[in-house]
């Protein structure tokens, strides 16, 4: 920059002692400028890394479930300036989140696809918590943990669970409450495990139990079908005893229909008359019937006579009187014994 000088009055100029007084408002201006702008300079670059450490995160822990699906919690500074405050999640399918800000105070959130816009209403920290499903992969019996993190961050593995490969080392590694917990660096994290041997037991258990309805289904069926050889043996008996039942009764029919001979009738009517008795062994030697007329002819006997020892006959229940041709047809009972 050139300056321009000016010369004043010569003679002002000169003082007594013979010194030359030269005037410049552009020093004077620089001189002031200077200070400021440097001032300016130092102060942009302090206040750099303030702004720079806002909006990162200070932890970020992940617990893994068996089912596969991950839990978030992560603290998070922001600048308590900024009114809203956008956070990236990890993935589309989110479940129960929660935004808690300072004081425990519960800040609005609103869901874009995997974008979460907050409310930080003046909070300097906030906590956010969330289930997801997007991080855990299954193909046959291996799971597959993946994540590109944007700062270091704790990884909990399922009870029982077996690591058997991964992408890059933990920073560190623990056991708590038999759980295998990691300690990981930012970036890509590819980690595959499998439930180990209690996990195993478990399948075995439900193979065991599976075997045992099996058992269960065929002792079942073993069960069953005695009790239907069971019944049908009882209803091949029930019906044998009512063949046998109706061949007694047939027998005894039989036997009931045959004719009594002359001396179990005598026996059984041992206080007949002899003309009686007479009467009884002539129809008796007739095929056990005769008519009324041929017993008249036969005894020589009047009509009224032979009726009435007909009927005496018939109230002793030794014969019955039945109607053939408009003549009376005298029968010896088959059923005589039942009746006396």
């Amino acid at each position: 920059m050139t300056s321009l000088i000016e010369p004043t009055q010569l003679n002002n100029s000169l003082g007594d002692d013979g010194i030359l007084f030269v005037r410049n408002d552009s020093i004077l201006d620089t001189m002031v400028k200077v200070p400021l702008l440097v001032a300016s300079i130092i102060i942009a670059a302090a206040l750099l890394p303030v702004q720079s450490s806002f909006s990162s995160p200070r932890d970020i822990d992940l617990t893994i479930y068996p089912d596969g699906s991950t839990h978030v919690l992560s603290e998070i500074d922001v600048d308590p300036f900024l009114t809203d405050y956008e956070l990236n999640l990890f993935g589309n399918t989110i479940d129960n989140l929660v935004v808690i800000g300072d004081n425990e105070f519960l800040l609005d959130v609103d869901i874009i696809d995997d974008t979460a816009l907050i409310q930080t209403f003046g909070s300097s920290v906030i906590t956010i918590e969330y289930d997801i499903h997007d991080l855990v992969s299954k193909q046959g019996r291996l799971w597959t943990f993946s994540l590109d993190s944007p700062s270091d961050f704790t990884l909990l593995l399922p009870k029982n669970s077996a690591i058997v490969g991964m992408t890059n080392l933990p920073i560190n590694m623990e056991i708590i409450n038999d759980q295998n917990q990691l300690t990981l660096s930012s970036g890509p994290t590819e980690i595959d495990y499998l439930f180990s041997t209690n996990s195993i037991s478990n399948l075995t258990e439900e193979i065991k139990n599976e075997e045992d309805n099996y058992l269960y289904i065929i002792i079942g069926g073993i069960i069953t079908g005695i009790i239907v050889i069971l019944l049908v043996s009882v209803i091949i008996i029930v019906r044998n005893k009512q063949k046998n039942v109706k061949k007694i009764d047939q027998v005894v029919t039989i036997q009931k229909n045959v004719i009594l001979d002359l001396e179990t009738i005598f026996k059984l009517k041992s206080d007949l008359r002899e003309d009686d008795k007479e009467l009884v062994k002539f129809i008796f030697n007739n095929n056990g019937e005769a008519l009324e007329s041929e017993l008249r002819k036969k005894f020589l006997q009047p009509r009224t006579t032979m009726w009435r020892a007909v009927k005496r006959l018939e109230r002793e229940g030794v014969v019955e009187i039945q109607k053939k041709d408009l003549q009376n047809l005298v029968k010896l009972r088959k059923n005589m014994e039942e009746e006396t």
